[in-house]
């Protein structure tokens, strides 16, 4: 039986062979540590939202030229890391899980 990174990683493999980005480097694991400040800084449904928002905000970057594709990917996750580190629900009026 495969493990749970082990499965990871190759899920993300299929899903860059589908979408025709085999040359693009992803941290696992990144993600997965944006997805979790998401969840326990905002709410839980924050974590896939952020992560998203965070890759589109990314392939825009580097589509349009203005970064390469790791330099777009660190700057976008970067950004969301420290907005979810920062936010707070209270204040926002957001119910807190």
């Amino acid at each position: 039986m495969k493990s749970q990174d082990e499965t990871l990683e190759e899920w993300c493999r299929a899903l860059l062979q589908a979408y025709e980005l085999e040359d693009v480097q992803i941290d696992v694991n990144t993600i997965l540590s944006l997805a979790g400040v998401a969840a326990h800084s905002v709410v839980r449904p924050a974590a896939p939202l952020t992560t998203f928002i965070a890759g589109f905000a990314a392939g825009l970057a580097a589509g349009s030229g203005l970064a390469t594709n790791t330099a777009a990917m660190t700057a976008a996750m970067d950004r969301a890391r420290t907005l979810a580190a920062d936010y707070d629900a209270e204040s926002a009026g957001t119910p807190v899980e």
